[in-house]
C-alpha cells in the first residue's frame, strides 16, 4: 500500500537515509517507511481504488471464515491490519488534499477522501464480515490486555453502527452516515477554501509593528495595505494592535463572516443528521453519542463541566473586561465605552504592555523560528532522552519542506519520522495540526512498523534579511504542536487503533498541553530564547515573571472564549429532535454572546469553526485535558529539578506516550501521578481558588 523510499545518503553526521535507519531497526525487530505520496489527481483516483480493492478482498476472506475455524488472528486482529493498510493511502491523499500547491490535486483529494469515507462507513455494515466476528465472540475467547480491548471495541463499534437494528432500519443509519461524511468533507474544504482580503491605509494601521507591515505581499500600493483575514496570524497581529476600532470590527467580521456564503445550509444539514442518526441508535442526542466513548461519558457530564466553569470564571471575567474598559475610555476619552468582541484581544494586549510592561511583538526578536525550533528540539531530546537528525525528503509538496528521524538516544533504535511544512500559503490548511501519515503497528511475525507524521502550521513567514519571528504564544502553540507528534511517535502500541494520539478525545490534547509548561520555566526558555541580533541577550527573569502575571491577568477572557466555544459546540449537538427549529446561526451567535462577547450581527462564525467536523461534541475536551495537564504538571513542579527532572520526562514518556490508547486513559494518569487525579491544579492555575 505505501512503498519504501530510498533517500540521497549524506554523509553528515546530523544526517540519515532510510537504509541506514532500517539496518538500525533491524534488531529492535521495527521497519520505517516514508510515504510514496500521489501527485496527479490520475494516481490518486488509481490507488484508492487499489486500496479499496484489496481491503474488500481481505473483507471477503474474514466473510468466508468457517465458524469453527475463527480466531483472535483471522478476525479482530485481521480487521485491524484491514483499516491500518487503506488509512496508509487515505492518510497520504488527505495531507495533500491539505497542502499542494496544485488546486487540481486539491479537489482530487476532495473526492477521494469523500470515496474513502464512504467505503469506510460501509464497513461497519459488512454482515458477513460481522457474523465472523460474531462467531468468534460467541467462543467466549479468554484475552488480555490490549488485544481484550481492541476485542471489546471492535465490537462496541458494531453495536454503535447499529448492527443490532433490524435491516431496514440499519440500511437508513449507514445512507445517513454516509451522507453526513460527504456534507462534514464538502464543509472542511469550503473552510479551506475560504479567502477574505482586506485594504487599509497606514493611518488605519497605526500600532501595527512595522514588520509586519513590510513582509512581502501586505504593501500593495502607495498607502495600500493589504492583509488576509483568513490566515490567522495576520488577523491576530490586527486585532491585538491596530488602534482604530473601525479597523478592528472589519477584521473581525471579515473573519466571522469567511465560509457563510457555503456552509450555512452544509452545517445545518449536519447537525440534523447527526440528531436524526443518534435517535436511530438509541441515543438522546448525537452529543451522548459521541462522547460516550470518551472520558466524560455522556454530554450531561461534558457539558456540565464547561457550565460549572463558566459560572466559577464570572467574577474574574468581569473584572478583566471592566480592566479592558476602563483602558478603553482612557484612550477613547468616551466614559460609556464598553468591550465589544473586536476589542479584547487589542486591550488585553494593551493591558500587557502598560500594567506588566509586557509587549508580545518585542518579544519576538528572541524567537527566530529556526533557532526557536532547534531549541526546542534540544529541550525534548534531553528529556526524553531522544536524538533527531535530519533527512532529505524524497518528495517535497513545497520547496522549504524538512524531514527528520527519531531515534533513542540510548540505544540507537529508530522511533520514527515527522515532516515540517511551517509557513503559509494559498490553499494550504490554515490551522496548526499533526496529521498522521504512517501510525505504529505490529504485524504478523512481529516485526513493528514505525510511525510517520507531518506537523501542518502557519508561523509567519521570513521576509528579505529578517527570519520569521514568532511570539511568545507562537512559540507555545510549536512546543504543544511537536508534542502531538512525539505523542504519536514514541507509541509502543500493537494494534494501529491504539497507536500514539489515539486516545480518548478528550484526553488527546492533555499530553502536549502539559508540554507548553517548559516555555514558562526560565531555565528552559534560557536554553534557546536569545535576541536574534544579540545571542548574548536573554529574557530577563523580571520579564518572563511579567508574562505570567500578564497571561493570569487575562486568562478570564481566555478560557470564557474557549467555553462559549465548547458550550456551543454541545448545545448543537444536544438538540433532541430535528423538528426543533433550529437556526443554526442565530442560535450559535447567542450562545457566544451570552457565554463571552456579543457576536456582530450578520456575521457566520460557525461556518468557519472547523472543528465541527472532527472534534463534533468534543470541543469540550480542550479545557477538560487542561485540567488533566495540570495535574500532570504537578510532578514536574513537585521535583527539585522542576522541568529539568528526566527521571519525571521518563516516566512521561513510558506511562503517557508509549501505550496511547492501549490502555484505559484513567488508569495511565493515575500511573503517571500515583494518586487519583485532582481538578484544583486547574483551577489555581487559572485563578480559582
Amino acid at each position: 500500500m505505501t512503498a519504501c523510499q530510498s533517500v540521497p545518503h549524506n554523509p553528515s553526521e546530523n544526517s540519515t537515509n532510510l537504509e541506514s535507519l532500517n539496518q538500525a531497526a533491524k534488531p529492535f525487530g521495527s521497519v520505517l517507511a516514508l510515504p510514496d505520496f500521489e501527485t496527479t489527481p490520475e494516481e490518486m483516483a488509481q490507488n484508492m481504488e487499489l486500496a479499496i480493492g484489496h481491503a474488500d478482498a481481505a473483507l471477503d476472506r474474514i466473510a468466508g471464515l468457517n465458524p469453527d475455524k475463527v480466531t483472535f488472528e483471522n478476525t479482530i486482529r485481521a480487521l485491524d491490519d484491514i483499516s491500518y493498510k487503506a488509512d496508509l493511502v487515505a492518510s497520504r491523499i488527505y495531507l495533500m488534499k491539505e497542502t499542494s500547491q496544485d488546486a487540481a490535486i486539491r479537489d482530487a483529494g476532495t473526492e477521494q477522501i469523500k470515496r474513502f469515507q464512504d467505503w469506510a462507513v460501509g464497513l461497519d455494515y459488512r454482515e458477513d464480515v460481522y457474523r465472523s466476528v460474531k462467531a468468534y465472540a460467541d467462543t467466549q475467547p479468554s484475552l488480555e490486555g490490549e488485544d481484550k480491548k481492541l476485542f471489546e471495541e471492535t465490537l462496541r463499534d458494531y453495536q454503535r453502527a447499529g448492527l443490532a437494528l433490524p435491516q431496514t432500519e440499519r440500511n437508513e443509519v449507514e445512507s445517513l452516515r454516509k451522507e453526513l461524511s460527504k456534507l462534514s468533507t464538502d464543509f472542511d474544504s469550503n473552510i479551506t477554501k475560504a479567502t477574505a482580503s482586506l485594504q487599509f491605509t497606514a493611518e488605519e494601521l497605526e500600532g501595527v509593528p512595522a514588520s509586519f507591515l513590510e513582509m512581502d505581499g501586505i504593501k500593495t500600493g502607495d498607502d495600500v495595505y493589504t492583509v488576509q483575514a483568513n490566515v490567522t496570524w495576520h488577523f491576530i497581529t490586527i486585532m491585538e494592535n491596530a488602534k482604530s476600532e473601525e479597523t478592528r470590527r472589519r477584521m473581525k467580521v471579515a473573519r466571522y463572516s469567511l465560509a457563510g456564503d457555503k456552509n450555512v445550509e452544509l452545517l445545518q444539514s449536519i447537525l440534523n443528521l447527526r440528531t436524526t442518526i443518534a435517535h436511530k441508535l438509541g441515543y438522546g442526542s448525537w452529543a451522548d453519542y459521541q462522547t460516550e466513548v470518551k472520558m466524560a461519558g455522556n454530554g450531561k457530564t461534558a457539558l456540565g463541566f464547561l457550565k460549572e466553569l463558566k459560572e466559577g470564571l464570572q467574577p474574574k471575567f468581569d473584572a478583566e473586561l471592566e480592566r479592558y474598559r476602563q483602558l478603553k475610555i482612557e484612550e477613547t476619552g468616551d466614559a460609556d465605552a464598553e468591550i465589544n468582541l473586536w476589542d479584547w484581544r487589542y486591550y488585553s494586549n494593551l493591558l500587557q504592555k502598560k500594567a506588566y510592561n509586557v509587549d508580545a511583538e518585542q518579544l519576538r526578536v528572541y524567537f527566530p523560528y529556526q533557532q526557536t525550533l532547534q531549541g526546542m528540539f534540544k529541550i525534548y531530546q534531553n528529556m526524553f532522552g531522544l536524538k533527531f537528525v535530519s533527512m532529505e525528503p524524497p518528495f517535497k509538496w513545497v520547496h522549504d519542506l524538512e524531514l527528520y528521524a527519531v531515534l533513542d538516544a540510548e540505544t540507537g533504535e529508530p522511533l520514527g519520522t515527522f515532516y515540517l511544512d511551517m509557513f503559509p500559503r494559498e490553499g494550504k490548511f490554515n490551522h496548526f495540526a499533526q496529521f498522521t501519515i504512517m501510525a505504529g503497528k505490529e504485524f504478523e511475525g512481529g516485526i513493528y512498523q514505525r510511525p510517520c507524521v507531518a506537523l501542518i502550521c502557519n508561523f509567519p513567514s521570513p521576509t528579505g534579511d529578517k527570519p520569521s519571528l514568532l511570539s511568545h504564544g507562537e512559540v507555545e502553540t510549536l512546543f504543544h504542536e511537536f508534542g502531538h507528534a512525539l505523542h504519536s511517535i514514541l507509541t509502543r502500541a500493537r494494534h494501529s487503533r491504539f497507536s500514539g494520539t489515539s486516545v480518548p478525545r478528550d484526553f488527546v490534547e492533555a499530553p502536549s498541553q502539559m508540554l507548553e509548561n517548559w516555555i514558562w520555566d526560565k531555565e528552559q526558555l534560557d536554553s534557546f530564547a536569545a535576541d536574534y541580533r544579540d545571542p548574548s541577550k536573554k529574557i530577563p527573569e523580571a520579564i518572563l515573571n511579567q508574562l505570567k502575571d500578564a497571561r493570569l491577568a487575562t486568562i478570564g477572557t481566555f478560557y470564557r472564549r474557549q467555553l462559549s466555544f465548547g458550550i456551543l459546540d454541545l448545545e448543537l449537538h444536544s438538540i433532541t429532535s430535528t423538528e426543533a427549529k433550529l437556526d443554526v446561526i442565530k442560535d450559535s451567535n447567542r450562545i457566544i454572546s451570552d457565554v463571552f462577547l456579543l457576536v456582530p450581527e450578520d456575521t457566520t462564525f460557525v461556518t468557519y469553526f472547523g472543528h465541527l467536523t472532527g472534534y463534533d461534541a468534543g470541543y469540550y475536551g480542550y479545557a477538560w485535558a487542561d485540567a488533566i495537564a495540570a495535574d500532570m504538571a504537578t510532578v514536574f513542579e513537585e521535583s527539585e529539578l522542576k522541568y529539568a527532572d528526566k527521571e519525571v520526562a521518563r516516566r512521561l514518556r513510558d506511562s503517557i506516550y508509549a501505550p496511547g490508547g492501549s490502555r484505559d486513559a484513567n488508569e495511565l494518569i493515575r500511573e503517571f501521578l500515583g494518586r487519583e487525579r485532582s481538578i484544583q491544579p486547574f483551577l489555581k492555575s487559572i485563578g480559582i481558588e
